[in-house]
C-alpha cells in the first residue's frame, strides 16, 4: 500500500508539474526498520522511504561538505543553472536562464533558485513545504483517498503524514535524498539537531543499508531468525541507553562474520549471546566501528562512492572515548539490559 501510493504521487508530480523547475522526485525507496523486516512496533508502525530529488532541466546539483572528520558527515547541495540553449533549438518549450533577457524569462515558471534555494542552495525546509503543499492537493485524486484519511505532522526536515482507517493506522515518513554519483549514499533531509542550517543536508546510509539486509535475506536459509533477534533486543531496549542504529551495527557486522546457516531457530539463543558479547567488548574497548565506512566485507554489489571502502571507519562510541562519565553510564545500562 505504501510503496503504491508512492508511486501513484510520483505520477501525479510528472503529470502535473513536468514543465516546471521544481526538483523531480523518482520512484521512492524503502527503509528503515520496518522495511528491513525488524521493526520493534507491533502498534503505529512508521514507514519511512526516501524519495530521491533530480535535478530539473537547466539545473545541476553539486555536493559539497560542510564538515570533515565528523561521525556525522553534512553536505549543502549547490544548485548551477546551466546553459539550455541546445533544447531550444530542438524545438523544447524552455528558455535558457543563462541567456535569456530577464522580461522573457518571465514567460515560464522561475528557476529553482528562486524558489526552494537560500542563496544558491537547496533548502531542505523549503523543499518539504513545497512538497507537504503537493501531497495535500494530490491526495484528493488517488483512489486510497476514498478509504483512507490522511493527516498531515508537523515536521520541518521531512514529509510526514499518518493515514487512518477504521481502526487501522500507521504512519509514513518521507525523507527527501540527493544521490552521490551513482551510489547508493545520499544526502537527506533527516532530521537534524536543533539549530541545524536549513540548507544543510546529512549523509545517510539508509538505503546501503536496506539493501544489505535484503542481500543477506537472499542469502540466508527460509528460516534464518536473524531479524527476530534484532527485533526481540531492540524491544529490550526501549528506554535503555543504547540506540537502535547501535544495536543494528552489531548485528550487521556479525552477519558479514557468522556463517548465514548459523542463523536459524535452533541458534537463536547462542546468537543473541553473540550480540550481547559483541555490544560488551565495543564497550570495554569503547569502539564500535560504522558498518558502512571502511567495510571491506560489504557486498560489492550494493553500489557506495569509490572512497567508501579504504575509508578509516568512524567509530560510533567516540562520544564513550572522550567522556568517562558517559563510558561508565553506558556499561550500568549495559548491565541492566542483561538483567532484562
Amino acid at each position: 500500500l505504501v510503496m503504491d501510493l508512492m508511486d501513484k504521487l510520483a505520477y501525479i508530480f510528472g503529470q502535473g508539474l513536468s514543465n516546471s523547475f521544481y526538483p523531480v522526485p523518482q520512484r521512492a525507496i524503502g527503509v528503515g526498520s520496518t522495511f528491513e523486516g525488524w521493526s520493534p512496533h507491533a502498534e503505529d508502525i512508521e514507514y519511512r522511504v526516501l524519495v530521491p530529488l533530480s535535478p530539473p532541466p537547466g539545473h545541476a546539483f553539486h555536493l559539497e561538505p560542510d564538515t570533515a572528520g565528523m561521525l556525522q558527515r553534512n553536505f549543502n547541495v549547490h544548485v548551477e543553472l546551466l546553459c539550455t540553449c541546445t533544447r531550444e533549438q530542438l524545438g523544447k518549450d524552455v528558455l535558457c536562464f543563462l541567456h535569456h533577457p530577464e522580461e522573457e524569462l518571465r514567460r515560464q515558471d522561475p528557476s529553482l533558485l528562486h524558489t526552494l534555494c537560500t542563496g544558491s542552495y537547496l533548502d531542505v525546509e523549503k523543499t518539504v513545504h513545497w512538497f507537504n503543499r503537493f501531497v495535500r492537493v494530490a491526495w484528493l485524486l488517488l483512489p486510497q483517498s476514498r478509504h483512507w484519511r490522511l493527516t498531515l505532522q508537523p515536521s520541518s526536515r521531512s514529509c510526514k503524514f499518518q493515514l487512518s482507517r477504521d481502526k487501522e493506522t500507521f504512519t509514513v515518513e518521507m525523507i527527501f535524498g540527493v544521490r552521490q554519483g551513482d551510489s547508493d549514499i545520499f544526502v537527506g533531509s533527516q532530521p537534524a539537531e536543533e539549530g541545524m542550517p536549513s540548507t544543510t543536508w546529512l549523509e545517510t546510509y539508509a538505503v546501503a543499508e536496506a539493501k544489505f539486509f535484503r542481500h543477506i535475506s537472499k542469502q540466508a536459509p527460509q528460516d534464518s531468525w536473524h531479524c527476530k533477534c534484532l527485533q526481540l533486543l531492540t524491544c529490550f531496549l526501549m528506554g535503555a541507553g543504547f540506540s537502535s542504529y547501535t544495536l543494528k551495527t552489531v548485528v550487521m557486522h556479525l552477519l558479514s562474520t557468522v556463517p548465514l546457516t548459523q542463523w536459524r531457530r535452533g541458534h537463536f539463543r547462542q546468537r543473541l549471546m553473540d550480540i550481547l558479547k559483541y555490544l560488551h567488548c565495543s564497550l570495554q574497548t569503547k569502539q564500535l566501528h560504522h558498518f558502512v565506512i571502511g567495510n571491506e566485507r560489504f557486498p560489492m554489489e550494493i553500489s557506495l562512492p569509490s572512497s567508501f571502502r579504504v575509508a578509516e571507519p568512524p567509530n560510533l562510541f567516540q562520544h564513550l572515548a572522550s567522556s568517562p562519565d558517559a563510558h561508565t553510564k553506558a556499561l550500568q545500562e549495559y548491565v541492566r539490559l542483561l538483567h532484562r
